[in-house]
């Protein structure tokens, strides 16, 4: 049925276009493809394209048909790419609230009544963990230092408190840290190992999805690239035992210690355990008194 004129013939695994000569060359079996004017053929990467268009346009079909294929498939890897299928599809990433996914908040306190509640409690968990950290360091502080190192403390803490412990970077209202991290409807993308730019394997995960996307999220990582427990703390420590009268400049270390300034989002294939080899900026460890000129 396709007009003759413009229409080319080509192989299905790569879309190389056939000419009389190279059709004739051809072993048996060859998959082929017809194609009519203006048509294009890629190989598998038009297959994926398809089936990603059918993923869009027909959701709750394809679940339905790759659930009655599970029930007859004896093959485990392709029982595996199905049950994969209707996990990644049979998504609720919309509702936020309790009644309205009431599987995705099993295992959770009562009092979380909607998802962006529970991942900025897990956010400030962490943060608090990271203060605690700080904190539990005095002991390694020169004695004469430790009242500097707390009332640094005392300051980093009331900022902690006055942003919420930064849980807005785990919630989907659109604010400027949030969307540093999250894409729309809460998609957020592994940025990689501190010493790329990106992630090389496309690591990406929407908690707010399903139960199983919030529990493996949880797996992910907040990495310091300047790390905090060979770096940033210790060159906190000791900036506070060397000021001679300077004044620390503790919201530099407050950006490295607990903002997207020096954190990245990482899938926990991605993070690394070595030693990063990075330091602290030896320019913004004090602050830059300012100069008061006397008039006579």
């Amino acid at each position: 049925q396709l007009p003759l004129p413009g229409s080319r013939l080509c192989l299905y695994e790569d879309g190389t276009e056939l000419t009389e000569s190279y059709f004739r060359a051809l072993p048996p079996q060859t998959e082929l493809v017809l194609l009519g004017p203006g048509e294009s053929w890629r190989g598998c990467a038009s297959d994926i394209e398809r089936l990603l268009a059918a993923f869009c346009s027909q959701q709750d079909a394809v679940v339905e048909a790759a659930r009655r294929l599970l029930t007859d498939e004896r093959a485990p890897h392709r029982q595996k790419l199905l049950a994969d299928l209707i996990h990644n599809l049979s998504e609720n990433i919309l509702a936020e609230d309790k009644e309205d996914d009431k599987k995705w908040f099993e295992g959770l306190e009562s009092r979380f009544k909607n998802k962006s509640s529970y991942l900025r409690h897990s956010c400030e968990s962490r943060m608090r963990g990271y203060m605690r950290e700080v904190s539990g360091f005095i002991s390694n502080v020169h004695p004469a230092a430790r009242d500097a190192y707390r009332g640094i403390i005392d300051l980093m803490a009331d900022k902690l408190k006055s942003v919420k412990y930064n849980g807005c970077y785990f919630d989907r209202r659109e604010e400027e840290e949030a969307a540093r991290l999250c894409t729309a409807e809460g998609w957020f993308s592994c940025q990689g190992p501190f010493d790329k730019d990106d992630c090389p394997c496309k690591h990406s995960i929407n908690p707010y999805s399903n139960r199983e996307s919030r529990i493996l999220f949880s797996t992910w990582n907040l990495d310091h690239i300047i790390e905090k427990k060979r770096a940033v703390v210790p060159e906190l420590a000791e900036a506070v035992k060397t000021r001679d009268g300077r004044e620390v400049n503790w919201e530099y270390f407050y950006q490295l210690l607990f903002t997207l300034d020096n954190l990245k989002l990482v899938h926990i294939a991605c993070h690394k355990k070595t030693n990063h080899n990075l330091s602290c900026d030896k320019t913004r460890i004090y602050r830059k008194r300012k100069q008061t000129h006397e008039i006579s």
